[in-house]
């Protein structure tokens, strides 16, 4: 039997000189020149994308801290922008002076919770005999231990040693805590400096990001930018006035109760309370309960008491007020978004997530179609609830109850309707 190749049957051409590996296709075939080219694109693409992961990667605390001092530039703007427009202030020093404020309150509210931390670890240590005493007493009424303080103390003694190991592990890490807290004033430092040329130059930025946007564009952009400063600027400053109301009333209950502290304690719960989503409330109001604790047992119960009674009073009095105008969010979209912004950037991101919910909410809606409503049952109790309030929404219901109780009984083989928006005002 003869070789195909040499004697024609099935013909296969000849590889080209300088050709290299050639892949085939079955016996004759070869694949096509384009695959060569898709192979490396893939190849460069695959790399291009890996390579961008680790430059992500390794800039991910640089992207969090421009992101952070954008959206304090956003807060900083509209302060700035009224003292340059009504006082003729140059935005620079505007922006100098607007930081220096921020600056001025965070450094009296971190010197006033050290002195509080201070004070009451002082007093914890100078009442601690007293109150192993007492808890010895307690759980020799309820339990019937005989607990020898004494042999508590002699205990101590006995561990001085080992508690003077410890001691001496903890000084061990004091250059290390020194370097994290050297990273946190850097990182501090540089949001701040982003944040001063953002806001001092935001005119300035802003046309230059413009300048190479189409016109169509730049209108979407400066509409986003100006909702941006509104809703965060906005939001801002009603959880200020809000903190300052909680901080002012606290202060007031705390000082008339005789809990130590008590301006400490109302800055700590105005300002956690108002600023960290979701949880601020519990946390601002564990910290008073526990210095109440610590000094009066029935204390602690006012100090519950007190926290919830205000917190109805904010939902219902101040807050609706105050945030009418500055950030329209429904309560389960804010605890969402809290819960996203915490999951992906922490606690940074769980505050930063109610502006920037506010923001997306804003710039959306500009450009939704809205429609007319069908009327049903749903739709009309709901707009009574919100023109006529609570108690006109349930007599709605039970007029419409009435009604379609009545057309199952004249009629059982039809489906109740629910009434037009004209059958419930001739009802």
């Amino acid at each position: 039997m003869s070789d195909p190749a040499v004697s024609g049957d099935n013909p296969e051409p000849p590889d080209e000189l300088g050709s290299g590996l050639v892949l085939r296709l079955g016996d004759t075939k070869r694949l096509p020149p384009w695959v060569w080219r898709l192979i490396l694109a893939v190849a460069v693409s695959v790399a291009l994308f890996d390579a961008s992961l680790s430059v992500l990667g390794k800039l991910t605390s640089l992207i969090g801290m421009v992101v952070v001092a954008l959206f304090l530039s956003f807060a900083i703007e509209p302060a700035v922008s009224l003292l340059a427009d009504r006082f003729g202030m140059k935005r620079g020093l505007g922006t100098f002076l607007c930081f220096l404020a921020v600056t001025a309150v965070t450094l009296v509210f971190i010197f006033v919770m050290a002195e509080l931390v201070v004070s009451q670890v002082q007093d914890l240590v100078d009442k601690a005999p007293d109150y192993l005493d007492d808890a010895s007493k307690w759980a020799d009424d309820t339990f019937g231990l005989d607990i020898n303080t004494g042999e508590v103390n002699d205990l101590l003694t006995q561990y001085q040693d080992d508690i003077a190991t410890v001691a001496t592990d903890v000084g061990g890490r004091v250059l290390s805590l020194t370097g994290s807290l050297i990273g946190i004033v850097f990182s501090g430092f540089t949001v701040l400096l982003f944040a001063f040329y953002m806001t001092a130059q935001g005119p300035t930025m802003r046309r230059n990001i413009c300048s190479v946007l189409p016109a169509e564009h730049q209108r979407n952009v400066l509409l986003l930018w100006e909702l941006s400063i509104q809703k965060t600027g906005g939001w801002i400053y009603s959880r200020l006035v809000l903190a300052a109301l909680s901080a002012t009333f606290t202060w007031i209950f705390l000082s008339v109760l005789g809990v130590p502290s008590p301006l400490a304690l109302a800055l700590w719960v105005g300002l956690i309370s108002q600023f960290i989503p979701a949880i601020g409330t519990y946390l601002a109001g564990a910290l008073p309960v526990l210095i109440a604790l610590l000094n009066d047992p029935i204390d602690a119960i006012w100090v519950i008491g007190f926290i919830l009674v205000y917190q109805q009073v904010e939902n219902y009095f101040f807050s609706p007020k105050i945030t009418a105008q500055t950030m329209d969010l429904h309560p389960a979209v804010a605890f969402g978004a809290a819960i996203a912004g915490g999951m992906l950037a922490g606690p940074m991101g769980a505050i930063l997530a109610l502006p920037a919910a506010g923001v997306i909410q804003a710039f959306v809606s500009t450009f939704l179609q809205r429609h007319e409503v069908v009327e049903s049952s749903l739709t009309e109790l709901t707009r009574i609830q919100d023109t006529e309030g609570n108690s006109a929404m349930r007599r709605a219901m039970r007029r419409l109850l009435r009604k379609e109780a009545k057309e199952s009984l004249a009629d059982p083989g039809t489906q109740p309707t629910a009434p037009t928006d004209g059958a419930a005002k001739t009802e």
